[in-house]
């Protein structure tokens, strides 16, 4: 079988397999580090657990591929195909998988430190408790992806599409935000620390509980945007549009409000920015 002769050669000390076919190969716990696969075929494929360190699988057929637990740290996956692949509990630290397709992919738990995820389509995505700590996402699109409880510190995700998605518990602490698409999004209970979020897009997104303290939501849009119980402690809101928006009990204390605009907001028992309890 092809696969076969592929680890035989692997074994021999060959790591160059351009354009090879290996759809729905059982590779299952294979070590195939620092291989280069480029333009290769794995669809369906069972990697479960596989080895591919530093590997080169740039512009390679991984959709519906099986690479739960694998190892790619520093892989090459840049313009990949992983559509419907399984990779809950995989090693991507330092992977590169810029303009990759990922729609639909299960990255559950996943450990994408310092990935480069930039350009890629992450519509409908599993990253449930996914590590994403100083990752890079700009312009990435996550448009009803799930990430739930994952931490996203320190993250660059300027330009990012995450209309719909889930983000309830997640640590978004020092993100950036800007010029972010967040329209509907739900970040129930958020760490949004010190986040810049400067020109984005949350309309009828519902951060209620989140935690903004002294983040930067200057010129930013969040028309009816649940916003209730939520800390605004120091924020700058200047310049913002919160018409509609729900932020009930919610602690504006310090928060810069220049020229924000509460247009129809309901501000009950708020706290307001010089300490005072809005009673109405």
């Amino acid at each position: 079988m092809e696969a076969d002769r592929i680890l035989r050669q692997y074994a021999a000390g060959e790591r160059i397999f351009r354009e090879i076919n290996l759809a729905g190969a059982d590779l299952k716990g294979v070590n195939l580090s620092e291989a280069n696969f480029t333009r290769a075929n794995f669809q369906d494929a069972n990697l479960k657990g596989a080895n591919l360190t530093g590997a080169n699988l740039r512009e390679v057929k991984l959709a519906g591929v099986d690479m739960t637990e694998a190892y790619l740290s520093e892989a090459n996956l840049i313009g990949t195909d992983l559509s419907r692949a399984n990779l809950s509990g995989s090693n991507l630290i330092g992977a590169n998988l810029r303009g990759s397709m990922a729609r639909e992919v299960n990255m559950t738990k996943a450990n994408l430190t310092e990935a480069n995820l930039t350009e890629a389509n992450f519509t409908e995505a599993n990253l449930f408790a996914a590590n994403l700590t100083d990752a890079s996402m700009i312009r990435v699109n996550l448009m009803k992806a799930n990430l739930s409880w994952s931490n996203l510190k320190a993250v660059n995700l300027t330009n990012a599409i995450l209309s719909e998605a889930l983000l309830e518990r997640a640590n978004l602490s020092q993100a950036i935000l800007s010029g972010a698409m967040l329209s509907r999004a739900n970040l129930t209970g958020a760490d949004l620390r010190q986040v810049t979020m400067v020109g984005a897009n949350l309309t009828e997104a519902n951060l209620s509980n989140a935690n903004l303290r002294v983040a930067n939501v200057s010129w930013s849009t969040l028309r009816s945007a649940n916003l209730s119980g939520a800390n605004l402690y120091r924020a700058k809101l200047c310049w913002s549009n919160f018409s509609a928006a729900i932020l009930a009990e919610a602690v504006l204390i310090d928060a810069n409000v220049n020229r924000t605009n509460f247009r129809d907001a309901d501000l009950r028992r708020a706290i307001m920015p010089d300490g005072s309890t809005n009673e109405f």
